[in-house]
């Protein structure tokens, strides 16, 4: 492969020779492309000198490939006939993986070990590019908690059908679940880059894949009770009336049931959006107004693109580049308060290997799913999704209804109608609830109270471990602006280089100006700036540790805190789960323009 990257014919190459898994090309030059949805910063103060590398956070290896030499070299060898006019007509999206090099996933826990899991899917010499049929009508996907007897037998009994599939039919439960296993555990190296796993989580590919993954597996129900009007249901654990697992999966004679669940999770319990893997001691009005305060956020105050689905991710690039808001939070903490920490990696749900094993993962990303929909509605002229074709035509392998090999690409699931579905409306009341300041506003000096508050802020001392709560004074590049100004830019804290073993579950919360002594902050607070939290994964490499970022908007949080003139913040961390398993390279504020 090396070799084949340094050399470049700009000859046509035969018709003959041909892949279907490589990324198409495209007449846009590589180096006068645009990439609209980066952070754009005329001017950025940091709390340590520059790596020059701050894109990625990633430092260059004397092995690893080039990204454009790769294409490049592939693109002279498989086809690229316009290479001939621009030899940098090349985009650079995520190709669909090549399953012939599809290898066993590793996953490790630091008390069970390490086991190796089987989720190749089964091979086919045929691959069919997506195009959604013609639906006759809409299929309303149905609250969880809303269902009538009469469409529990249907979906009961298309998860039966499907749980009696033969084992190597690529459309049988096990299959199935092994799809999001293979996509998120390191089964699959990136075409063209040996040396980078594709990953589906912590990026811009976190929607989209799972939208079409969910796609595909109501498809297949749908045929095995031969009801092409079928509809999977939707756990809304973001309205109080879905808190609770949704009933229909906790009848242990259903085959909805999974019997690795947390026992003290099961109904009527309600769940903790927030949850870093203890049960807090809280009411109930205290946890609907918590759970409430925290979706307003995470959908809310997220007005962009890059912040609300997840950092740019492109061929040849180290995974995780950053996750967006939902994914983080409530996705994560859902996995870990149904996964069963009896179990060694905390199956089911609480380890991306076996999360797919459990049928309420479906129910769970078709609320994640939602929420998409749900967030392109709401009111801003920058809610709408990405328009480089490096989103666009990111590429992966699903088997359909009828077990033929598909590719299917981002832009074909922008929208669900042409994918024949939409949800039951409910209620949104996490929509008027926004977080409050803790105490009434006490304009400009808010920062300087915390500064001097009993415990020491520190500055200019990275990389930091978090042991315990760390309270970091951060300068403002800006200060004071305009309305116009915070609609064209959104401020943002960066905490960089967040390092961790991959396998490791982890929480930490992010306050800003919050002073010491006081009882803790919540995510009804406005100081709650929001949280980062790692579902246990593994790369088949191993050894590598997570290396991501976290992006919180904070324009709104300053406004509500009277805050906007200060020339500096004081950011406080606090380790919930993993304490002293994760480190923070640098933390910093810069704004988007989108």
């Amino acid at each position: 492969m090396a070799a084949m990257a340094s050399t470049v014919t700009f000859s046509l190459p035969s018709p003959a020779i041909q892949t279907s898994f490589l990324p198409r090309t495209h007449r846009h030059p590589r180096f006068n492309k645009k990439r609209p949805f980066n952070f754009v910063s005329n001017k950025t103060v940091s709390c340590r000198a520059s790596n020059g590398n701050e894109n990625n956070e990633h430092s260059s290896s004397p092995n690893r490939f080039d990204r454009r030499d790769v294409l490049l070299g592939l693109g002279s060898v498989y086809g690229a006939t316009n290479l001939v006019i621009d030899p940098f007509a090349l985009a650079a999206p995520i190709a669909a993986p090549d399953l012939d090099l599809c290898q066993k996933a590793t996953v490790t826990s630091k008390t069970a070990g390490t086991i190796k899991v089987a989720c190749c899917p089964p091979k086919s010499a045929k691959i069919i590019d997506f195009k959604p049929p013609k639906f006759s009508k809409i299929r309303y996907r149905p609250a969880a908690q809303l269902v009538g007897p009469e469409y529990l037998d249907k979906f009961t009994k298309a998860v039966e059908l499907m749980k009696a599939l033969p084992e190597d039919d690529p459309r049988s439960f096990m299959q199935q679940a092994n799809v999001h296993c293979a996509y998120c555990d390191g089964a699959y190296d990136q075409v063209g880059f040996p040396d980078q796993e594709l990953q589906v989580h912590f990026s811009w590919l976190f929607f989209p894949f799972h939208r079409l993954y969910l796609y595909f597996w109501e498809r297949i129900l749908g045929k095995l009770i031969d009801d092409p009007d079928f509809a999977i249901p939707y756990w809304n654990w973001d309205t109080p009336a879905g808190y609770a697992l949704p009933a229909i999966y906790n009848d242990p004679k259903s085959p909805l049931y999974d019997e690795k669940r947390n026992v003290n999770h099961l109904p009527p319990v309600l769940i903790d959006l927030d949850y870093a893997g203890v049960d807090e001691e809280i009411s109930k009005r205290d946890l609907i107004k918590s759970n409430l305060s925290l979706m307003y956020k995470q959908m809310v105050t997220y007005k962009t693109p890059s912040l609300f689905m997840g950092a740019a991710y492109r061929a040849g690039d180290p995974p995780a580049p950053g996750m967006g808001s939902i994914e983080n939070v409530p996705h994560t903490p859902v996995h870990r308060w149904v996964g069963d920490t009896r179990q060694p990696f905390n199956e089911d749900m609480g380890n991306l290997y076996s999360a797919a094993r459990d049928p309420v993962f479906f129910a769970h990303h078709a609320n994640v799913d939602r929420m998409w929909t749900i967030w392109n509605s709401l009111p801003g002229k920058k809610r709408r999704d990405f328009t480089t074709t490096d989103w666009l035509d990111a590429s992966f392998l699903f088997y359909d209804e009828n077990a033929n090999l598909v590719r299917a690409k981002v832009r074909d699931c922008l929208d669900t109608r042409p994918l024949g579905y939409e949800y039951q409306k409910v209620d949104l009341p996490w929509l008027n609830t926004k977080p409050a300041p803790r105490r009434p506003r006490q304009g400009k000096g808010q920062a300087k109270a915390a500064e001097t508050s009993k415990t020491t802020v520190i500055s200019n001392t990275f990389p930091i471990v978090l042991e315990k709560p760390v309270r970091i004074e951060v300068p403002r590049p800006k200060k004071s602006r305009t309305k116009l100004e915070k609609e064209d830019e959104e401020e943002v804290l960066v905490l960089q280089n967040i390092k961790l073993d991959r396998n490791v579950a982890v929480k930490f919360d992010v306050y800003i100006n919050e002073e010491d002594g006081e009882t803790p902050t919540e995510p009804a607070d406005s100081e709650f700036a929001g949280s980062f939290a790692n579902l246990p994964h593994t790369q088949h490499s191993g050894g590598k540790k997570l290396d991501t970022k976290l992006t919180l908007p904070i324009s709104d949080l300053l406004e509500d805190l009277d805050a906007e003139g200060d020339d500096s913040i004081v950011v406080t961390l606090v380790p919930k789960l993993g304490k002293g398993q994760v480190s923070i390279g640098n933390i910093k504020i810069e704004y988007v323009r989108d």
